[in-house]
């Protein structure tokens, strides 16, 4: 859970394409498929970017303790 003990609000996230920052200076942009109240993260059409060079590298799921940024790339509604 967060640090506030409540899960992570991530409902208006779904389905969304999303760059998140993970740790090791690692960058990945996705697509967010579904979550847990770990803040584990599937994410679907997953690409690496590292620096010029992007990497397909399809569906996957991150551990939540691993993420550090979480920043949309397209609109969001606010409810």
């Amino acid at each position: 859970m967060s640090r506030s003990g409540q899960p992570p609000d991530l409902k208006k996230y779904m389905d969304k394409k999303l760059q998140i920052k993970l740790n090791a200076n690692r960058m990945i942009v996705g697509t967010l498929r579904g979550f847990d109240q770990f803040m584990n993260l599937v994410v679907d059409n997953t690409v690496e970017v590292n620096g010029t060079e992007k990497t397909d590298i399809g569906m996957v799921v991150i551990r939540g303790n691993s993420v550090v940024t979480v920043e949309a790339l397209e609109p969001v509604n606010r409810t």
